[in-house]
């Protein structure tokens, strides 16, 4: 019997592949980094082909390490950077333009008439998102806008749009399916989250023609079946969901009231909110969490755009350390008595503030800082972000209690950023024994449809913790550090 799980999880800077037992236990695994575009400031691409072709490969490389047959894959399930952009042409497959990585900023002026018009109440009362360049449909705009006779083609039906999973899935079916699932649906502007469906009036409104969006399924479906030649056996595709919604997943965060922080280039925070979409009332967004068997299950939704990618400045743009797991011990051994605040608004400032003009400051370097200061602010600055979602969210959706935060990715290795992050949030940090909570989260969704992973309810049950992380500091002085921090952003907002 196939027992096998192949997931997918293609990133903003690497693809992974990971091939799960039916005891979800890593058989094999592979990843391979691609180089990030900047053709202007604020513009952030990929070339197309480096995500097909670093998916493809490092799927391949997953199967050879576990030394399965393909014909033991029960099912591939996909996880995806999302709101990331492609529009390709439907007889070729081949794209028109590079993807618009969702850290692009490149439309915020026409977010800004839009909101200027008055749009956004209705955006955001249909889709649950505001008005900001993060998302997919000014992007289709602009492509469409940009590229001689691409709005003709599209009007005509001749070209299709996707987030990665999309492109992706098209790919691996040879061009037989042109599909997506609810999550990544929900993060275009133009998906009505509250009846399912895309929303003919905001494709209107965004001037994206219809005939280019694909179908939307729930995250544990029958999407298709690979080309024989992908992995030299058809395969199965049964699950997708965006990288943030995988990890919720992952997490196993199925109750109301659950909450899961993932951090990688930027930092994602969940709190599943059950079946019925809470309205934010503090710049949140409201999203689908997942969706299995037609039954959509929301959450509030806060976004940092700037988590392992402070690091990787430290690392790549100012060279004061060689690698990013230095950062804690550097931090550990900074002078306590600065108080050094770095803003991380390399692109802008995201939950709670959308602030899109906003660009990175330092605050309060003296002649004393050196790395170990810039490595401390840096990891910080994560904290205090998610301080302002995990607020946000507590005032948008009341819950008992302080909610126990469930982390993953990256930068949870550092004992030293969790523990800090424990302090500001006042709430205890669970650390799991799985890092890889979106691959997981995908490799579930599809094992859920094949028949050989368990319900949601059993499935939670195997989650396993590796530490738990509780506040150690003193409450003036959170109080008194938090403060900074609220300072510092103000100085640094150019909207609010």
């Amino acid at each position: 019997m196939a027992a096998y799980i192949l997931a997918v999880d293609q990133g903003t800077t690497s693809s992974r592949a990971i091939l799960f037992d039916a005891a979800l236990s890593i058989a094999g695994q592979a990843q391979e980094e691609f180089p990030q575009h900047y053709p202007a400031s604020g513009w952030v691409e990929h070339d197309p082909e480096d995500l097909w072709r670093t998916t493809v490969a490092t799927m391949r490389l997953a199967v050879a390490r576990a030394g399965v047959a393909p014909a033991s894959i029960a099912a591939i399930g996909i996880a995806n950077q999302r709101e990331t952009t492609l529009v390709w042409d439907r007889a070729t497959g081949r794209t028109i333009y590079n993807a618009i990585v969702w850290q692009d900023r490149r439309t915020a002026d026409r977010c800004a008439q839009l909101k200027a018009d008055g749009a956004e109440a209705l955006v955001t009362a249909r889709t649950g998102l505001l008005l900001d360049p993060y998302f997919s449909a000014t992007k289709i705009a602009w492509i469409l806008d940009h590229v001689p006779g691409a709005r003709a083609r599209a009007e005509a039906g001749e070209l299709a749009f996707g987030t990665v999973d999309s492109f992706l899935l098209w790919r691996m079916t040879g061009g037989r399916v042109h599909a997506t699932d609810a999550t990544n649906a929900a993060r275009t502007l133009l998906f009505d989250i509250h009846t399912g469906e895309w929303d003919a009036e905001l494709c209107r409104l965004l001037g994206v023609p219809m005939a280019m969006l694909p179908s939307v399924q729930d995250c544990a479906a029958e999407f298709g079946v690979t080309i024989s030649d992908l992995l030299d056996a058809p395969v199965a595709i049964r699950g997708i969901a965006g990288d943030q919604h995988a990890a919720t997943v992952g997490q196993a965060c199925f109750a109301p009231g659950m909450a899961k922080a993932t951090y990688g280039t930027g930092c994602f925070a969940m709190l599943n909110t059950g079946t019925t979409p809470v309205a934010s009332r503090n710049r949140l967004l409201t999203t689908i969490a997942y969706q299995l068997e037609g039954v959509r299950t929301y959450a509030l939704e806060g976004a940092i755009f700037a988590a392992g990618a402070t690091v990787q400045w430290l690392r790549d743009g100012l060279g004061v350390i060689a690698n990013a797991a230095e950062t804690g011990a550097l931090a550990a051994t900074a002078d306590p008595a600065q108080d050094i605040y770095l803003v991380p608004a390399f692109v802008g400032l995201g939950a709670p503030y959308w602030d899109a003009g906003a660009r990175g400051a330092l605050y309060g370097l003296t002649r004393g800082t050196g790395p170990r200061e810039l490595a401390r602010a840096a990891l910080e600055s994560v904290g205090y972000q998610t301080r302002d979602l995990i607020e946000a969210m507590h005032a948008d959706w009341q819950a008992p209690g302080r909610t126990v935060l469930r982390v993953d990715g990256g930068m949870t290795a550092s004992d030293w950023a969790m523990q800090f992050l424990s302090d500001m949030l006042a709430a205890p940090v669970d650390r799991p024994v799985v890092q890889e909570t979106t691959a997981l989260g995908a490799a579930y969704l599809a094992g859920l449809r094949a028949g050989v992973l368990p319900q949601p309810d059993e499935f939670a049950q195997r989650w396993a913790l590796d530490r738990r992380f509780t506040p150690a500091l003193d409450g003036s002085e959170r109080a008194r550090k938090y403060a900074g921090w609220q300072d510092a952003v103000r100085r640094t907002r150019t909207t609010g």
